[in-house]
């Protein structure tokens, strides 16, 4: 692969980082219980902070996707490293939906009668599913990588 691709796949995943540091900073001030609230108790609500908390895992799996561009470009694609490095991005999409799924629950138990969580319930299972495709293929990723490692050392070790 050429440096320019791998280029503009980190410049891609740098935007990524950007547009959703940005979101998580400027979406409370947007939410409807957040109309009348001051700043500190804006971001002093359970489920904002708990959306920082799970905001972890996506931003190590972008990192280690960086990181994984960066084997790409030093012909290390084929290393024990960026095989750890997808192992991460498979555990970190593992953990967004595990995330997700416990905060739709949390949502859905703590809604009022008067309320209808049908689609935030619906956007979470999108998204977990979403995530688990991801995390499905990054194991499949990981198990070819493996085995490419694995006959890569073999080789290395007959010559």
């Amino acid at each position: 692969m050429k440096k320019g691709s791998t280029l503009f796949l980190k410049f891609v995943i740098c935007l990524i980082a950007i547009g959703a540091v940005i979101w998580l900073i400027w979406f409370p001030q947007l939410e409807g219980r957040a109309a009348n609230l001051d700043l500190i108790s804006i971001y002093k609500d359970p489920l904002i902070i708990y959306a920082y908390i799970g905001s972890i895992p996506f931003f190590v799996a972008l990192y280690q996707a960086f990181k994984l561009l960066g084997y790409i470009d030093g012909n290390k694609v084929f290393s024990q490293s960026s095989v750890n490095a997808v192992t991460n991005i498979k555990y970190c999409a593992i953990t967004i939906s595990g995330f997700i799924v416990l905060g739709v629950l949390y949502i859905r138990l703590s809604v009022n009668i008067d309320e209808d969580p049908a689609g935030v319930t619906a956007l979470g299972i999108f998204s977990a599913f979403a995530s688990l495709v991801i995390a499905t293929a990054a194991a499949v990723f990981q198990r070819l990588l493996q085995n490419a490692v694995d006959i890569k050392s073999e080789n290395d070790l007959t010559v």
